[in-house]
Protein backbone atom coordinates (compact mmCIF):
# COMPACT_ATOMS: atom_id res chain seq x y z
CA UNK A 1 0.00 0.00 0.00
CA UNK A 2 1.34 3.39 -1.04
CA UNK A 3 1.48 6.08 1.66
CA UNK A 4 -0.52 9.22 0.99
CA UNK A 5 0.01 12.88 1.82
CA UNK A 6 -2.70 15.22 3.06
CA UNK A 7 -3.64 17.78 0.39
CA UNK A 8 -5.68 20.96 0.67
CA UNK A 9 -9.37 20.67 -0.10
CA UNK A 10 -11.23 22.70 -2.71
CA UNK A 11 -12.33 25.67 -0.61
CA UNK A 12 -15.36 26.56 -2.76
CA UNK A 13 -16.63 22.99 -2.61
CA UNK A 14 -15.94 22.87 1.14
CA UNK A 15 -18.00 26.01 1.67
CA UNK A 16 -20.94 24.57 -0.25
CA UNK A 17 -20.81 21.25 1.62
CA UNK A 18 -20.54 22.90 5.04
CA UNK A 19 -23.52 25.15 4.29
CA UNK A 20 -25.55 22.13 3.17
CA UNK A 21 -24.68 20.31 6.40
CA UNK A 22 -25.69 23.40 8.38
CA UNK A 23 -29.01 23.57 6.56
CA UNK A 24 -29.79 19.91 7.29
CA UNK A 25 -28.85 20.16 10.98
CA UNK A 26 -30.66 23.49 11.41
CA UNK A 27 -33.84 22.11 9.82
CA UNK A 28 -33.77 19.26 12.34
CA UNK A 29 -33.20 21.65 15.25
CA UNK A 30 -29.78 20.15 16.09
CA UNK A 31 -27.16 22.38 17.70
CA UNK A 32 -23.65 21.90 16.33
CA UNK A 33 -20.36 23.78 16.48
CA UNK A 34 -17.26 24.16 14.37
CA UNK A 35 -14.22 22.48 15.87
CA UNK A 36 -10.55 21.74 15.24
CA UNK A 37 -9.03 23.55 12.26
CA UNK A 38 -12.40 24.67 10.93
CA UNK A 39 -13.11 26.59 14.14
CA UNK A 40 -9.55 27.90 14.24
CA UNK A 41 -9.83 29.22 10.69
CA UNK A 42 -13.25 30.77 11.33
CA UNK A 43 -12.09 32.66 14.45
CA UNK A 44 -8.45 33.44 13.67
CA UNK A 45 -8.40 33.74 9.87
CA UNK A 46 -12.10 34.41 9.11
CA UNK A 47 -11.73 31.75 6.40
CA UNK A 48 -10.84 28.10 5.97
CA UNK A 49 -7.18 27.54 6.76
CA UNK A 50 -5.49 27.53 3.35
CA UNK A 51 -3.99 24.05 3.69
CA UNK A 52 -6.83 22.34 5.58
CA UNK A 53 -7.94 19.00 4.13
CA UNK A 54 -11.33 18.46 5.78
CA UNK A 55 -14.24 20.16 7.55
CA UNK A 56 -14.83 19.51 11.25
CA UNK A 57 -18.15 19.93 13.05
CA UNK A 58 -19.39 18.52 16.35
CA UNK A 59 -22.14 18.15 18.92
CA UNK A 60 -22.42 16.68 22.43
CA UNK A 61 -24.62 13.65 23.11
CA UNK A 62 -27.06 14.53 25.89
CA UNK A 63 -26.58 18.28 25.44
CA UNK A 64 -29.16 20.50 23.74
CA UNK A 65 -31.47 17.46 23.55
CA UNK A 66 -29.24 15.37 21.25
CA UNK A 67 -29.75 11.61 21.44
CA UNK A 68 -28.04 8.73 19.68
CA UNK A 69 -31.31 7.95 17.88
CA UNK A 70 -31.31 11.49 16.44
CA UNK A 71 -27.75 11.02 15.19
CA UNK A 72 -28.55 7.81 13.32
CA UNK A 73 -31.73 9.33 11.87
CA UNK A 74 -29.82 12.40 10.70
CA UNK A 75 -27.13 10.22 9.15
CA UNK A 76 -29.88 8.71 7.02
CA UNK A 77 -31.00 12.20 5.96
CA UNK A 78 -27.45 12.93 4.83
CA UNK A 79 -27.50 9.73 2.76
CA UNK A 80 -30.76 10.82 1.15
CA UNK A 81 -28.99 14.05 0.16
CA UNK A 82 -26.22 12.16 -1.69
CA UNK A 83 -23.59 12.17 1.06
CA UNK A 84 -21.45 9.07 1.45
CA UNK A 85 -21.88 8.33 5.16
CA UNK A 86 -20.09 6.07 7.63
CA UNK A 87 -21.21 6.09 11.28
CA UNK A 88 -18.42 5.13 13.70
CA UNK A 89 -19.42 4.16 17.25
CA UNK A 90 -16.62 4.28 19.84
CA UNK A 91 -16.01 4.85 23.53
CA UNK A 92 -15.31 8.56 23.01
CA UNK A 93 -17.83 9.54 20.34
CA UNK A 94 -20.43 8.62 17.75
CA UNK A 95 -18.99 10.06 14.56
CA UNK A 96 -20.80 10.64 11.28
CA UNK A 97 -18.03 10.68 8.68
CA UNK A 98 -19.18 12.04 5.32
CA UNK A 99 -17.95 12.77 1.83
CA UNK A 100 -19.54 14.85 -0.90
CA UNK A 101 -18.15 16.71 -3.91
CA UNK A 102 -14.67 15.49 -3.01
CA UNK A 103 -14.88 17.02 0.49
CA UNK A 104 -14.30 15.04 3.67
CA UNK A 105 -16.51 16.28 6.53
CA UNK A 106 -17.27 14.78 9.90
CA UNK A 107 -20.00 15.52 12.41
CA UNK A 108 -18.55 14.04 15.57
CA UNK A 109 -20.97 13.70 18.47
CA UNK A 110 -19.00 13.37 21.68
CA UNK A 111 -19.82 11.29 24.74
CA UNK A 112 -19.58 13.01 28.12
CA UNK A 113 -16.91 11.50 30.39
CA UNK A 114 -16.62 13.15 33.82
CA UNK A 115 -17.78 16.52 32.45
CA UNK A 116 -15.25 16.40 29.60
CA UNK A 117 -15.10 15.37 25.98
CA UNK A 118 -12.02 13.97 24.24
CA UNK A 119 -11.15 15.40 20.84
CA UNK A 120 -8.73 13.98 18.29
CA UNK A 121 -6.48 12.29 19.06
CA UNK A 122 -7.76 12.24 22.68
CA UNK A 123 -7.26 15.74 24.08
CA UNK A 124 -9.33 16.48 27.20
CA UNK A 125 -11.73 19.44 26.78
CA UNK A 126 -14.19 20.66 29.50
CA UNK A 127 -17.79 20.29 28.37
CA UNK A 128 -18.49 23.76 29.84
CA UNK A 129 -16.94 25.25 26.68
CA UNK A 130 -19.88 23.88 24.66
CA UNK A 131 -22.83 24.59 26.96
CA UNK A 132 -23.41 28.11 25.62
CA UNK A 133 -21.43 28.23 22.36
CA UNK A 134 -20.21 31.53 20.94
CA UNK A 135 -21.39 32.80 17.57
CA UNK A 136 -19.06 33.81 14.74
CA UNK A 137 -19.69 35.14 11.26
CA UNK A 138 -18.11 32.76 8.77
CA UNK A 139 -18.68 32.35 5.03
CA UNK A 140 -21.58 34.80 5.22
CA UNK A 141 -23.42 32.73 7.84
CA UNK A 142 -23.53 32.48 11.63
CA UNK A 143 -21.88 29.42 13.16
CA UNK A 144 -21.31 28.23 16.71
CA UNK A 145 -17.82 27.67 18.16
CA UNK A 146 -16.65 26.66 21.66
CA UNK A 147 -16.92 29.47 24.21
CA UNK A 148 -14.56 31.11 24.88
CA UNK A 149 -12.81 30.02 21.68
CA UNK A 150 -9.41 31.23 22.94
CA UNK A 151 -9.55 28.76 25.84
CA UNK A 152 -10.55 25.96 23.49
CA UNK A 153 -7.69 26.65 21.09
CA UNK A 154 -5.17 26.76 23.92
CA UNK A 155 -6.34 23.39 25.22
CA UNK A 156 -6.46 21.88 21.73
CA UNK A 157 -3.34 23.38 20.13
CA UNK A 158 -1.28 24.89 22.93
CA UNK A 159 -0.42 28.51 23.79
CA UNK A 160 0.98 29.26 20.32
CA UNK A 161 -2.32 28.64 18.52
CA UNK A 162 -2.38 32.16 17.06
CA UNK A 163 0.62 31.33 14.85
CA UNK A 164 -0.45 29.62 11.59
CA UNK A 165 1.36 26.31 11.12
CA UNK A 166 0.93 24.07 8.12
CA UNK A 167 3.11 21.37 9.69
CA UNK A 168 4.55 20.69 13.11
CA UNK A 169 1.38 21.36 15.07
CA UNK A 170 0.78 17.61 15.44
CA UNK A 171 3.68 17.22 17.87
CA UNK A 172 2.34 20.10 19.93
CA UNK A 173 -1.09 18.44 20.10
CA UNK A 174 0.46 15.16 21.26
CA UNK A 175 2.43 17.04 23.91
CA UNK A 176 -0.89 18.06 25.47
CA UNK A 177 -1.79 14.40 26.09
CA UNK A 178 -0.62 12.52 29.19
CA UNK A 179 1.53 9.42 28.92
CA UNK A 180 -0.56 6.29 29.09
CA UNK A 181 -0.53 4.07 32.14
CA UNK A 182 -0.58 0.88 30.12
CA UNK A 183 1.54 -1.90 31.63
CA UNK A 184 4.86 -2.70 29.98
CA UNK A 185 6.07 -6.28 30.42
CA UNK A 186 9.08 -8.20 29.15
CA UNK A 187 10.57 -11.67 29.33
CA UNK A 188 8.35 -14.60 30.30
CA UNK A 189 5.65 -12.33 31.75
CA UNK A 190 5.46 -10.42 28.51
CA UNK A 191 5.23 -13.58 26.42
CA UNK A 192 2.46 -14.91 28.63
CA UNK A 193 0.63 -11.59 28.32
CA UNK A 194 0.79 -11.94 24.54
CA UNK A 195 -1.15 -15.20 24.75
CA UNK A 196 -3.99 -13.87 26.90
CA UNK A 197 -7.16 -13.33 24.86
CA UNK A 198 -7.89 -9.96 26.49
CA UNK A 199 -4.47 -8.61 25.69
CA UNK A 200 -4.35 -6.72 22.39
CA UNK A 201 -0.76 -6.56 21.21
CA UNK A 202 0.69 -5.00 18.11
CA UNK A 203 4.20 -4.34 16.93
CA UNK A 204 6.19 -1.93 14.82
CA UNK A 205 9.53 -2.24 13.04
CA UNK A 206 11.17 1.11 12.34
CA UNK A 207 13.29 1.33 9.17
CA UNK A 208 15.19 4.29 7.76
CA UNK A 209 14.76 5.50 4.16
CA UNK A 210 17.20 2.81 3.01
CA UNK A 211 15.31 0.00 4.70
CA UNK A 212 17.77 -0.41 7.57
CA UNK A 213 16.34 -1.16 11.06
CA UNK A 214 16.72 1.60 13.65
CA UNK A 215 17.66 0.52 17.16
CA UNK A 216 16.72 2.89 19.96
CA UNK A 217 14.00 4.73 18.03
CA UNK A 218 11.39 6.35 20.28
CA UNK A 219 7.82 5.35 19.41
CA UNK A 220 4.73 6.97 20.89
CA UNK A 221 1.27 5.69 20.05
CA UNK A 222 -2.18 6.92 21.04
CA UNK A 223 -5.61 5.49 20.13
CA UNK A 224 -8.25 7.97 19.01
CA UNK A 225 -11.36 5.99 19.97
CA UNK A 226 -10.72 4.97 23.60
CA UNK A 227 -9.67 6.90 26.69
CA UNK A 228 -5.92 6.47 26.94
CA UNK A 229 -2.75 8.47 26.95
CA UNK A 230 0.32 7.98 24.78
CA UNK A 231 2.13 4.70 25.23
CA UNK A 232 5.86 5.12 24.67
CA UNK A 233 8.50 2.51 23.91
CA UNK A 234 11.98 2.05 22.41
CA UNK A 235 12.88 -0.22 19.50
CA UNK A 236 15.29 -3.11 20.03
CA UNK A 237 18.38 -4.00 17.99
CA UNK A 238 16.17 -5.19 15.11
CA UNK A 239 14.21 -1.92 15.09
CA UNK A 240 11.17 -3.62 16.66
CA UNK A 241 8.89 -2.73 19.57
CA UNK A 242 5.55 -3.95 20.89
CA UNK A 243 2.63 -1.91 22.16
CA UNK A 244 -1.02 -2.30 23.11
CA UNK A 245 -3.78 -1.84 20.53
CA UNK A 246 -7.14 -1.74 22.36
CA UNK A 247 -9.13 -2.25 19.16
CA UNK A 248 -9.03 -1.90 15.40
CA UNK A 249 -9.19 1.85 14.94
CA UNK A 250 -7.35 4.99 13.91
CA UNK A 251 -4.13 5.70 15.83
CA UNK A 252 -1.66 8.55 16.01
CA UNK A 253 2.05 7.73 16.18
CA UNK A 254 5.17 9.73 16.82
CA UNK A 255 8.50 8.27 15.69
CA UNK A 256 11.85 9.83 16.60
CA UNK A 257 15.48 8.85 16.14
CA UNK A 258 18.55 11.00 15.62
CA UNK A 259 17.51 14.11 13.70
CA UNK A 260 14.41 12.37 12.34
CA UNK A 261 10.94 13.01 13.72
CA UNK A 262 7.59 12.23 12.12
CA UNK A 263 4.04 12.27 13.41
CA UNK A 264 1.60 9.95 11.66
CA UNK A 265 -1.78 11.50 12.34
CA UNK A 266 -4.02 8.89 10.71
CA UNK A 267 -3.05 5.22 10.77
CA UNK A 268 -5.55 2.36 10.87
CA UNK A 269 -4.14 -0.47 13.00
CA UNK A 270 -5.43 -3.91 13.96
CA UNK A 271 -4.53 -5.85 17.14
CA UNK A 272 -2.20 -8.83 16.76
CA UNK A 273 -0.60 -7.40 13.63
CA UNK A 274 3.01 -6.25 13.30
CA UNK A 275 3.65 -3.24 11.08
CA UNK A 276 6.58 -1.68 9.27
CA UNK A 277 7.40 2.03 9.30
CA UNK A 278 9.80 3.28 6.66
CA UNK A 279 11.11 6.83 6.65
CA UNK A 280 10.80 8.89 3.48
CA UNK A 281 13.79 11.00 2.46
CA UNK A 282 11.49 13.36 0.53
CA UNK A 283 9.05 14.26 3.32
CA UNK A 284 8.35 13.70 6.99
CA UNK A 285 5.22 15.88 7.15
CA UNK A 286 1.60 15.21 6.31
CA UNK A 287 1.83 11.50 5.43
CA UNK A 288 -0.91 9.01 6.33
CA UNK A 289 -1.55 5.30 5.74
CA UNK A 290 2.21 4.89 6.04
CA UNK A 291 2.38 1.65 8.05
CA UNK A 292 2.12 -1.68 6.24
CA UNK A 293 1.78 -5.18 7.74
CA UNK A 294 5.09 -6.97 8.16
Amino acid sequence: MQASVFTAMDMSAAEAVLKEVKQILDERGLIFFLRHGTALGAVRDHAFIGWDDDVDTGSIIGMHGLTEEMIYATAEVFRQNDFNVDVIDSELHLSVDMQKSGIQLDWTCYRLIDEHVYQWPAVKIPVSLFETPAEVEFLGETFHVPNPPEKYFELKYGPDWRTPKQTGFESEVLALMPDGELPRKSGIVGRLADMLPWRSIGGLRVLDENGRPIAGAEVGIAPTTVLSGIERSITDASGFTKFLLPEEAHYVLEIKYGEHEEVLYLETLTPRVNYIYRADSETSDGRFSVLVPE
